[in-house]
């Protein structure tokens, strides 16, 4: 590379020469000024040639001439007069001047003015002044150009002083750190910048910079970054950045020199200011006193010197050194819009961005250099050249080391020392550590001539410059460094005190009273500090002081912190963090610190512990702690997230630490972290990267995207032993990279896959590459997608391939593959024993291979349908090769090629030669040549230009090829599939001499296959005309194994269709038939339907003639070969009947349509379900219709949905039970659906007519009820949500009592008032046949009544939110008065006051029997209980039962009929005894009404003092008292213990009921006790009160002795192993037991599997309930065992931790409880194994009625074996699935089951999975299931308005949260 600068040697002669087309060009502006002043100056005669030339460049350029023949005088003369005249730019005024002896070009010319200046037309076009200008004018212009003139003269001299050779040379005689003689670093620029693009947010890159794909794509110099073109005028911004140590200021300061030394003649100026000075400004400048005070000061005239540079500004340079250095805030706002006033002070943020954007010295050239960082904003709109310095290559890194050590005999020595250590040549990369490993390396060859030991880390080589530097100075006397150190403690120690505080405060320069006088001498003396000038204002400079690198500082910094006593580990910890590549807006704590981290890192090493305990004068113990600190952090920030950049930063860390046990601890955590975007890696980085992975125990991916990686890092790389996938994705990969990366792929033992991609490896590359990967025998995947890859030999490389045992994949997709090249490779790959799979595809190639493993993952676009691959035994592995040649441009000739290729391998799976251009003679080629193939799954000849004869051929494969399984077509998409069956399905028929069906009639040996070699042919969108099918239908005559048969979307018509029907007894072993969309008319609806009966084995056929049009048949298997078409000779074989479905949908048909298919219908003998939905049917017609019924005498289901109905076709449908004894339920839905329901038979049997949403009003009703009242067995009839009112309900009414037999009436949702309410009460009195009446007239609008014919000693009349008003209230109760049959009145929510209620008390009564009284109303909850009480005794008769539940606000009564006063006396007697003057009292008149008193049941109630005693004193004494029950009611302690002993004188107690009592230990001792007392007691309830171990122990000790005892409810009480074990001890003796209920408590497993075992022993347990105690497994298994002694079981089991050993071992037990009624086990994880055991056991539970499965984790794979186990349980009312992963799949399968399950009414499917398709089935089939009630599908993901429509259709189907 040259170097960046070219001195050119420069004299007076030259330069006029060189400027002479500029000055031509300028006074081409003005020719007459020219020629005047020439005839002042030339004699005349000279003059007389310029008449005959015409160009007036050329007569400008003739002048000049004559002018410089004049001689010097007449020269000056001219010179003087254009520069005075016009106003020419300074360099060619300097020029013209100086050519006139104005000044000594010698001393202005040599930095560098040359005439090939970039501006060669004067400003403001040559602004000519008038010859009569004033003198004064011009004389102004001489002065300031002068000024200029001297001012340049002045700079030059002072970056001479400043850094000149003789600067260098005084610096080489100093033994200054980081001082080097110039070496020229490698400079890359951008191609393209993209800085407007960026956004504020970070990125993986160095910050501010592009992306690194975009950037280092040129090397260059630095002239040719400072001369790049930029349009004039306009401000030029060159930003380059680099890593600290590169070299950047040292690079300004050349720039500087070298200017100076005249090689940049294109710059009149030159400043360079330095950030970090001008950190130390705080008030605002202009930009004249920037340039002036704070540099240089003109000598005089400094006005007109800044006058000058505003008019050259675009040859003016200023450089910004170390923006990172600046610590103020750079984002400034620029006032793009107006330039600022030159004398407007601005801050220094602002003077930069408004030079930048050019508002300020408009044309000049800034140039920016700073570490990487996030560039201010301004900056990223405004840089035009972005470079990077990377520093040394190894070229240069020999040529400073050369130079170092020109003057040792060593030299060479040295050279090579530094060559042949990898790691130290990393170093060397960077010029500022290549000057210290010289350094070090100089002292160490000095020292000891024979052997040389290096550092190892940069903190090391820190270090020991360090001491070096301290021995040098002092020399070899002063002692050794232990010495040297402690004799200059104080100082050192001041100095990293120094280095901490001044960057932790952000200074990066010093003034001298900043520094002690003692570290000042210290420092300056070592060379480790430097001193300058610095200027803040226009007065003398200071001399300012400044480490001499910055990363110096920071090394210093980080000793303070580890040697300091002030700092304590939180400190410590708090200042170590990584450094990320970009800073963020609010980012300041790491302005300055690029290196610190890495500093504190290597300090924290073990080599360091002793420097450090020097320093620190401490001991080892307490160093090492602070060494802890830092490597503790390392280990926890390995642990957080990291970007890729941060994850560099932490291996340069952990590198420096040199601490294995670190690096192995971060390399297991730093595992999958590996990923780097779009930034460049150096040797340095690697090393620290693989030092890092090598230490981990992992197998990591690597992945380079964006990245450069040079190929000096591959050799570092190639040590990298736990690389297990490795990635390089960048445009920069050629051959050379891919060459260097393949000398050390060996060396990676774990590398399974590698992948370059996105480059240029041509083919040649790529043979180095795979040459190499062959000796990696681990390799399993090679990815070179996106390269140039052209022609590769595929022999070759098969051959390496095949070398390659553990190879799985090779992608060579995206390069630019011939396709002679591809046929080579699939020609050579398909051969190639361990390829499985070529896949060629357009532009993409891959290549699977087998490996060592087995096959690998198929590539996703070749995957088929594998059926039956679980009952296949693969005993000995067979070779399965894909070929896929897609997209390649293969025409007919290639296909003998072609076949050539698939017939060289004989274990070819699929081929798809889809996407060419075969046609009809390349296709058939291939098709001749298919038995000779061995192709054993599917060719895919899709897209290939095929015609009607090619599909001729290919349709005789069938016949020739009797592996061929399936043909797919369609022409119009160009498709062309066949699939053939596998080689082992071929073997596994049967012989052909041995028959499977019956052989009567069976003359072709042909007929014998079975079902295994039927075919499927699909012949869609191929455009058939009818006269198309003759030929084909000749070759579907000799396919005879056709099952499915697919000819939809054609043009085939009814004349199609009739030639298709005639091939059909051909096709012996169809199974479907599809026509859809092929444009047929309604005759053939009317010919296919009496295909029903000609065709008879037709299982289904669905027609439609809408859009799209469908004809689809399926057929029965046959059992006979010949032909089903009837015939008299040919009897019906003695064989199980078929039913046949028919479904027309639509199709608009008129009468005599539906005339002429019902009769054709009525001939079909088979038909059991007609579907005629959709086909806008007229009430006429449906009639009609009707009229057909009885002649269907296998009909089991009429369906017409989707179609108008009229409430009259409503009736005339409800009258089809009259037409046909077989109907079974009528259902007409919402105006528009109908379904009729047949039995098999006429026996008689209840009908249920369900009329809802039809419209049906007044005018309907007496038709209606004549209908009803000519069926004497109807079980229901619904006509609710319809427009009755109330005078069609007064109508119906009136007909009631004719309506024979026993039915409910649904009238709900009918627009019934209170009068319409009253009206039915009436009725309901007067009625004999009306035994229950149930009204509601909220927002459910329930009306139900109930009739009967027999005796029905019931009536029940239910009234609830009826909004009665007083009016209404009263006609009631004298109503009421009337009905003295009633047995039961339950009133709810229907403004009844306290008054109304004891009217309503005095109006119930009745002569004999029980009445029953409920009322709900708000005050129930406010009156005290002495208040309900006495209510009660406003009732006629004697009470039963007083049930008072304030949560419900629920007042109820049991009342007998007569009064009856006997068995009082004793109560009556022991109450006068008490308080003898109560006698006549209220408690007096409560004994004599409640002496029957039965049942006592109280709850959510506060008892006062005297109603517990009222109920101690009174009540519980009552001799007939049989059950009581006190629940959640807040009872004093003294009532409670009151209570407990009154309890023990109820002798006829059964059950006693005490939950939600929170019941005290004393109590529950207490009510142990009494239950002694309670002979009788069967049932014991006493949940929720928390009795825990000790309590159940004692109740468990009382209930021994219970032998009666029936229930025990001691759920949620805390009750453990303990009372558990206590309680299933007593269990053994209770041989009555029938329901035990333990859930909710805490017992362990062991606890559970003994309290099962005692169960067993309970002969007549009829409920187990045992949820939520988190029994387990063994639980489950020991109730499993025990289950054979528990036949008839209601089982609760939910959420007890079950899994799927228990769940299986539990329901393959279920299977002996035959009686079993009832199953929860849901909030178990049960497992598939265990719902499939339990599906299989279902079929024997068949009294089973409800099962809970919630939240089990049942998918859609069990859904199928679930299902089939509900259709087999005939007693199936209730199923609970809901929080399960139920999908379309599971739902489907659970529709196709609902028809079976006769019983079904609810069907929970809440929160699962299921879609349209699945809901949209459900609801198809819940219409052919009457007797569902509900199916629940709330919470599943319905597209929105799904539920809507179908709840409209079906409101069965619940889609809301109830």
């Amino acid at each position: 590379m040259q170097p960046p600068f070219q001195h050119d040697d420069l004299d007076l002669p030259a330069a006029v020469a060189r400027a002479r087309p500029q000055l031509v060009e300028f006074l081409s502006h003005c020719p007459d000024w020219l020629l005047c002043t020439a005839q002042r100056l030339v004699p005349e005669a000279a003059l007389s040639g310029l008449g005959g030339i015409t160009s007036p460049r050329e007569k400008i350029s003739v002048l000049l001439d004559l002018l410089e023949e004049a001689g010097p005088a007449a020269w000056k003369h001219f010179a003087q007069s254009v520069c005075m005249e016009y106003d020419l730019p300074l360099d060619l005024e300097v020029l013209l001047m100086s050519s006139a002896g104005e000044g000594s070009f010698s001393q202005t010319e040599e930095s560098g003015t040359d005439t090939r200046a970039q501006s060669s037309v004067p400003k403001g076009s040559a602004r000519s002044r008038r010859c009569s200008s004033s003198g004064s004018d011009k004389g102004a212009k001489q002065r300031r150009l002068d000024a200029c003139v001297k001012y340049r003269h002045l700079l030059v001299s002072s970056i001479r002083q400043r850094y000149g050779r003789r600067r260098a040379a005084q610096e080489q005689t100093q033994p200054l750190p980081f001082s080097q003689t110039f070496v020229n670093v490698v400079i890359h620029q951008s191609k393209a910048p993209r800085f407007k693009e960026r956004t504020e947010k970070a990125r993986e890159e160095v910050a501010g910079a592009p992306e690194a794909e975009e950037c280092a794509d040129t090397a260059v110099k630095v002239s040719d970054l400072l001369c790049s073109g930029a349009p004039s005028h306009t401000t030029k911004v060159i930003f380059l950045f680099g890593k600290p140590g590169t070299g950047k200021t040292r690079l300004m300061h050349r720039i500087c020199q070298k200017w100076a030394e005249g090689v940049l003649p294109q710059f009149l100026f030159i400043f360079l200011f330095e950030f970090r000075q001008l950190n130390l400004l705080k008030r605002k400048l202009t930009l004249k006193e920037l340039l002036f005070d704070m540099l240089l000061q003109p000598e005089d005239s400094p006005d007109a010197v800044f006058q000058g540079l505003l008019e050259n500004a675009q040859q003016t340079l200023i450089i910004f050194d170390g923006l990172d250095e600046f610590a103020a805030n750079m984002d400034v706002s620029s006032s793009c819009k107006r330039s600022p006033a030159l004398t407007s002070p601005l801050s220094i943020p602002q003077l930069f961005a408004e030079l930048c954007h050019g508002n300020l010295l408009p044309g000049c050239t800034v140039l920016v250099t700073s570490r990487p960082k996030r560039l201010p904003d301004f900056l990223l709109c405004t840089v035009g050249v972005l470079a990077e310095i990377w520093g040394f290559d190894h070229e240069r890194v020999e040529e400073y080391v050369s130079h170092y050590f020109c003057q040792h005999s060593f030299r060479e020595r040295a050279i090579a020392h530094v060559k042949n250590n990898t790691k130290l040549l990393s170093m060397c990369l960077i010029p500022a550590l290549c000057n210290i490993v010289c350094i070090c390396l100089e002292y160490l060859l000095l020292k000891h001539q024979l052997s040389v030991e290096l550092p190892q880390t940069m903190t090391q080589f820190y270090i020991k410059m360090f001491l070096i530097f301290l021995n040098k100075q002092q020399g070899d006397c002063a002692g050794d460094e232990e010495t040297q150190v402690n004799c200059n403690k104080k100082a050192i120690l001041g100095l990293f005190d120094l280095a901490l505080k001044s960057l932790e405060e952000k200074k990066l320069v010093f003034y001298v009273h900043d520094i002690p006088e003692d570290v000042k001498e210290f420092a300056s003396l070592h060379g480790l500090l430097t001193v300058f000038e610095v200027k803040t204002s226009g007065t003398c400079p200071e001399a300012g002081y400044a480490f001499v690198h910055l990363s110096l500082q920071e090394f210093f910094a980080a000793l303070c912190l580890m040697v300091s006593r002030r700092v304590d580990k939180n400190y410590l910890k708090k200042k170590f963090f990584l450094k990320s590549k970009w800073t963020l807006k609010n980012e300041t704590k790491t302005e300055f610190t690029e290196s610190f981290h890495i500093f504190l890192s290597g300090l924290s090493s073990r080599e360091c512990r002793t420097f450090l305990m020097l320093l620190a004068e401490q001991d080892e113990a307490w160093v090492q702690e602070k060494q802890d600190v830092i490597l503790q952090s390392l280990k926890k920030l390995a642990a957080t997230h990291l970007s890729g950049p941060k994850v560099l930063e932490l291996c340069h860390c952990t590198f420096e630490t040199q601490n294995l046990e670190v690096a192995q601890h971060i390399g297991n955590l730093l595992n999958f972290k590996y990923e780097f975007k779009n930034f460049r890696l150096t040797t340095l980085d690697m090393s620290a990267l693989v030092f890092v992975i090598n230490s981990s125990q992992d197998l990591i991916c690597l992945d380079f995207a964006g990245c450069l990686v040079d190929t000096d890092c591959l050799e570092v790389l190639a040590g990298c032993k736990n690389v297990e996938h490795l990635s390089f994705r960048s445009r920069r990969c050629g051959d050379d990279f891919a060459a260097a990366l393949s000398k050390g792929l060996q060396g990676m033992g774990s590398l399974k896959k590698l992948e370059l991609t996105g480059g240029s490896i041509t083919a040649e590359g790529m043979t180095d590459l795979v040459q190499a990967a062959s000796q990696c025998l681990q390799l399993e995947e090679i990815n070179l997608q996106g390269n140039q890859i052209r022609d590769p030999d595929g022999k070759r490389m098969m051959d390496l391939f095949s070398k390659m045992e553990k190879l799985k994949k090779v992608d060579l997709s995206n390069n630019l593959l011939s396709l002679n090249a591809v046929l080579s490779l699939a020609k050579e790959g398909i051969v190639c024993q361990n390829v499985t799979e070529l896949c060629a595809r357009g532009n993409t190639m891959i290549i699977y291979f087998s490996g060592t493993s087995g096959r690998v993952q198929r590539s996703p676009d070749l995957k088929l349908e594998e059926k039956n691959e679980e009952n296949k035994e693969h005993i000995i592995p067979t070779r399965h090769v894909n070929l896929c040649l897609q997209d390649h441009r293969l025409f007919s000739q290639h296909a003998k090629m072609i076949v050539a290729i698939l017939q060289s391998c004989p274990c070819l799976s699929e081929v798809d030669l889809s996407g060419n251009n075969l046609g009809d003679e390349g296709c058939s080629c291939l098709l001749e040549s298919l038995p000779c193939l061995s192709i054993s799954k599917q060719l895919n000849l899709s897209e290939n230009l095929l015609s009607v004869t090619g599909l001729c051929s290919l349709l005789k494969s069938v016949n020739t090829c009797q592996k061929v399984m399936e043909v797919q077509v369609s022409l119009c998409h160009d498709t062309a599939v066949l699939r053939f069956r596998e080689n082992g399905e071929f073997a596994s028929l049967p012989p052909r001499e041995e028959p499977v069906f019956s052989t009567d009639d069976q003359p072709h040996g042909e007929e014998n296959q079975t079902p295994t070699t039927s075919q499927k042919i699909r012949l869609t969108d191929c455009n058939f005309q009818a006269s198309d099918l003759k030929n084909v239908c000749a070759v579907l005559k000799e396919c005879g194994h056709i099952s499915e048969l697919d000819l939809s979307r054609n043009f085939l018509g009814d004349e199609g269709l009739l030639q298709l029907f005639q091939c059909l007894p051909k096709l012996k072993m169809l199974r479907s038939l599809k026509f859809n969309n092929n444009q047929i008319s309604l005759n053939s609806v009317f010919f296919l339907a009496q295909s029903l009966t000609t065709l008879e084995h037709i299982k289904t056929m669905s027609l439609s003639l809408g859009h799209p049009q469908v004809v689809h048949l399926t057929f029965w298997e046959r059992v006979r070969s010949t032909s089903r078409w009837r015939s008299g000779s040919l009897a019906r074989p003695k064989q199980e009947a078929r039913g046949q479905s028919f479904c027309l949908r639509d199709c608009r048909v008129g009468l005599e349509d539906v005339t002429r298919l019902c009769q054709t219908l009525a001939q079909c003998p088979q038909l059991t379900e007609i579907d005629l939905s959709r086909n806008s049917l007229s009430d006429q017609s449906i009639e009609r219709l009707l009229s057909f019924l009885p002649s269907l005498c296998h009909l089991t289901l009429l369906s017409i949905r989707k179609n108008s109905l009229s409430p009259r076709c409503a009736v005339s449908l409800l009258n089809s039970i009259n037409l046909c004894e077989r109907v079974r339920a009528v259902e007409v839905r919402s105006s528009e659906n109908a379904f009729l329901h047949l039995g098999a038979s006429m026996r008689s049997q209840k009908t249920s007519c369900r009329l809802t949403g039809c419209a049906i009003g007044e005018g309907q009703v007496e038709e209606l009820c004549s209908v009803l009242e000519q069926h004497g067995w109807l079980a229901e009839v619904d006509l609710s949500r319809n427009q009755l009112g109330d005078e069609g309900l007064r109508c119906l009414l009136d007909h009631l009592h004719r309506v024979p037999g026993t039915c409910s009436l649904n009238l709900s949702h009918n627009g019934i008032s209170q009068d319409g309410v009253l009206h039915l009460i009436n009725a309901f009195v007067t009625s004999g046949n009306t035994t229950e009446v149930q009204v509601s007239l909220c927002s459910k609008a329930t009306l139900i009544i109930k009739l009967t014919s027999r005796d029905d000693p019931r009536k029940i009349l239910r009234l609830a939110e009826c909004n009665f008003q007083p009016e209404h209230l009263e006609k009631l109760f004298l109503l009421l008065e009337r009905c003295t049959g009633l047995t039961e009145y339950m009133s709810s929510n229907n403004n009844m006051s306290v008054q109304a209620a004891e009217r309503l008390l005095h109006s119930l009564r009745k002569d004999l029997g029980l009445l029953k009284i409920s009322l709900e109303e708000p005050w129930v909850c406010r009156e005290r209980v002495v208040n309900l009480l006495e209510l009660a005794l406003q009732a006629s008769g004697s009470i039963t039962e007083i049930r008072i539940c304030k949560d419900k606000t629920l007042f109820q009564l049991v009342i007998r009929f007569p009064h009856c006063l006997e068995k009082t006396e004793s109560v009556i007697s022991r109450l006068s005894l008490h308080k003898p003057e109560t006698k006549h009292s209220f408690c007096q008149r409560l004994c004599e009404k409640c002496a029957q008193l039965q049942q006592l049941r109280w709850s959510h109630m506060e008892l006062h003092e005297d109603e517990a005693e009222i109920l101690v004193r009174i009540l519980l004494p009552l001799p007939e008292l049989k059950m009581f029950g006190l629940t959640s009611c807040s009872v004093a302690p003294a009532g409670i213990d009151c209570l407990i002993s009154g309890l023990q004188s109820c002798q006829a107690i059964e059950e006693l009921n005490l939950g939600y009592m929170k019941l005290s230990s004393a109590a529950i001792l207490e009510l142990a006790l009494g239950l002694c007392e309670m002979p009788s007691l069967k049932r014991f309830i006493l949940n929720h009160n928390s009795i825990g171990n000790d309590g159940c122990s004692r109740l468990a000790e009382a209930l021994r002795k219970m032998h009666s005892m029936e229930e025990i409810n001691l759920s949620h009480n805390e009750i453990g192993d303990p009372g558990l074990l206590n309680l299933a001890a007593v269990l053994l003796e209770m041989q009555n037991l029938k329901k035990i209920d333990l859930s909710g408590n805490c017992p362990s497993p062991a606890g559970g599997e003994k309290l099962m075992e005692a169960l067993a022993h309970c002969k007549q347990i009829k409920e187990l309930l045992l949820s939520r105690n988190g029994f387990g497994d063994r639980t489950a298994v020991t109730l499993a065992l025990c289950l054979p002694h528990m036949a008839n079981l209601k089982i609760h089991f939910q959420n007890n931790n079950i899994g799927q050993a228990g769940g299986l071992e539990l329901a393959r037990a279920l299977v002996v409880c035959g009686l079993l009624e009832e199953i929860s086990l849901s909030e178990n994880d049960l497992g598939e194994q265990s719902v499939h055991a339990l599906s299989k056991g279902l079929p024997c539970l068949k009294h089973l009625r409800r099962i809970d499965l919630k939240f089990c984790g049942i998918t859609d794979d069990a859904s199928k074996s679930l299902s089939l186990g509900f259709r087999r349980c005939p007693s199936m009312e209730e199923i609970i699935l809901s929080w399960n992963a139920l999908g379309d799949g599971g739902a489907r399968e659970l529709a196709i089951a609902l028809p079976k399950m006769e019983k079904l009414k609810v069907l929970d499917l809440e929160k699962n999975h299921i879609g349209a398709c699945g809901a949209t089935r459900l609801a198809e089939e819940l219409a052919t299931c009457p007797e569902i009630q509900s199916v629940r599908l709330w919470g599943n993901p319905v597209p929105k308005g799904l539920p809507e429509t179908l709840t409209s259709q079906d409101p069965r189907l619940c889609f809301s949260f109830n």
